[in-house]
């Protein structure tokens, strides 16, 4: 039997791949970072790099660097809720999970984006849950109906409550990570549970050009402390916050998330960290970031490949779209970059949802883009040779009337061969007709309504659902009180 040849896409030679990552080291050690964060700088400083007396610069030596980058583990294995089901980051392995964080909602029914509320963000956890090709949830919709401040701790125990899935988030404030690692120490009984099973991964942003800010360093550290993989969301814009070309913004990807490593790494050596980003080609006729143009995705695949040279597992926002509403821009754009990354082998995919730059999630489009992912997925398992010989004993006695439509060999092998997605139009046009003529959109749509009202929610133990409760309530009266739509809908 045949080995099955798993495709792959690389888009940097090897020597490209060197120089890029022997630049990105010169850089760090000859320019440095900015990392306005004094707990920070003085764990960098304690392994020889060096900062700039009276300001935030570091220049971290090239042998520090990697030196540290050895400390870091090669993959990561993340569980579910009932910490029973694994999965695996590293390698070629490929999971996906919608974006984050949505600040506005695609309404089907007016085609018209809104501000999320609660009942939003439990139907949006909901459905992701109900997603096969979907291995991660994300706090990805920021609820307008309770206190901002409150936002990172209440996305997590919604997610946490209403999904079984490891769930892929971050704090935007200091005093938000306390709440969000006591809920994940809560469901895991322990602090040496959380550390044994990961539950989630905290996205970091450096602010490109060159700089750790306080809030992002800061959390870097306390997930490093905590045993809570981080994952280092550098995103620099080709010709406005990073150069112009592709090359010289990996440089720049380069420097920035192998700074975020090395705090992490002198904050707890071994803390797992993840390669990831999101830098995208800044469209200088509009002023926007196209997370689906070709170039975005080819830094993207860029990356990833660097990421692996460096033996550290990845990540990438791609398989998503600019569009704002379910349209063929939409389906293009997230198809392409959904095979793209499946092809590089990107750990962690985010953007399953996400409309006009990352700003904005369909629920509908949530649903969509599982089946492109469940397509991408089926083209990397690759063409496996399932017998021997492979054909042919099929054609022994072969005649016009043979079929195999009714053959033994059929009835073994048809499923395991091919894929068999549920929202995809596969009708003639006479059966596509008498179903209504709808649009994928309009079948996603019908198919959320029918999950949100026919799958009971997911949710733990009573215990656990109290406690998380009790956590959340906290943190809300250390933040100025007041009732927060928590109850069951």
């Amino acid at each position: 039997m045949h080995e099955t040849l798993r495709p792959k896409v690389e888009l940097l030679s090897p020597g490209l791949l060197d120089q890029i990552i022997d630049e990105g080291l010169t850089v760090l050690e000859r320019t440095g970072v900015f990392v306005e964060n004094d707990e920070a700088r003085a764990l960098l400083a304690g392994e020889g790099a060096a900062v700039e007396a009276g300001r935030d610069r570091v220049c971290i030596p090239r042998k520090v660097v990697e030196r540290l980058l050895t400390l870091a583990p090669a993959a990561i294995t993340f569980y579910d809720r009932a910490g029973e089901k694994s999965y695996v980051v590293g390698g070629d392995a490929v999971h996906f999970d919608p974006g984050s964080a949505g600040v506005r909602l695609l309404d089907h029914a007016t085609q018209t984006h809104r501000s999320p509320v609660t009942a939003d963000l439990v139907a949006f956890v909901r459905l992701t849950e109900e997603c096969p090709n979907l291995d991660f949830q994300s706090t990805g919709l920021v609820s307008r109906d309770i206190p901002e401040v409150l936002g990172d701790s209440y996305r997590l125990c919604i997610g946490l409550q209403y999904s079984t899935k490891p769930v892929v988030t971050g704090t935007f404030r200091v005093a938000g990570f306390a709440p969000m690692r006591d809920m994940l120490v809560a469901v895991r009984g322990g602090e040496e549970g959380l550390r044994r099973k990961p539950l989630a991964i905290f996205d970091a942003c450096p602010s490109p050009p060159l700089k750790w800010s306080h809030l992002t360093s800061q959390s870097l550290i306390d997930c490093a402390r905590a045993g809570i993989p981080s994952e280092l969301i550098s995103m620099g814009m080709t010709g406005a916050t990073s150069p112009a070309t592709i090359t010289g913004t990996l440089v720049q990807h380069v420097v920035e998330n192998l700074a975020g490593l090395a705090i992490g790494q002198a904050a707890c050596p071994g803390a797992p960290i993840i390669f990831g980003g999101s830098p995208s080609s800044f469209d200088m006729r509009k002023g926007t970031t196209p997370m689906g143009a070709m170039e975005t995705m080819m830094i993207d695949l860029a990356y990833a490949q660097i990421g692996k040279r460096l033996k550290l597992p990845t990540h990438a926002y791609i398989g998503l779209s600019d569009a704002k509403i379910n349209d063929a821009q939409a389906g293009f754009e997230t198809g392409i970059g959904a095979v793209l990354a499946a092809l590089a082998g990107i750990n962690v995919v985010s953007g399953a949802g996400m409309l006009d730059y990352e700003s904005a999630i369909s629920l509908e489009k949530l649903l969509i883009d599982d089946e492109i992912c469940g397509q991408a997925l089926r083209l990397v398992r690759g063409i496996a040779q399932r017998e021997d010989p492979i054909a042919l004993h099929l054609f022994e006695n072969f005649d016009p009337a043979t079929q195999f439509l009714t053959l033994p060999h059929t009835r073994k092998w048809y499923r395991l061969e091919h894929s068999f997605p549920k929202l995809t139009d596969r009708d003639n046009y006479d059966a596509w007709t008498a179903a209504g003529r709808k649009s994928i959109a309009d079948r996603a749509h019908d198919e959320a309504l029918r999950i949100l009202e026919a799958v009971p929610p997911r949710f733990p133990e009573e215990r656990l659902r109290r406690e998380l409760l009790a956590i959340m309530k906290a943190d809300a009266e250390a933040n100025g009180g007041g009732r927060l739509p928590l109850d069951r809908p």
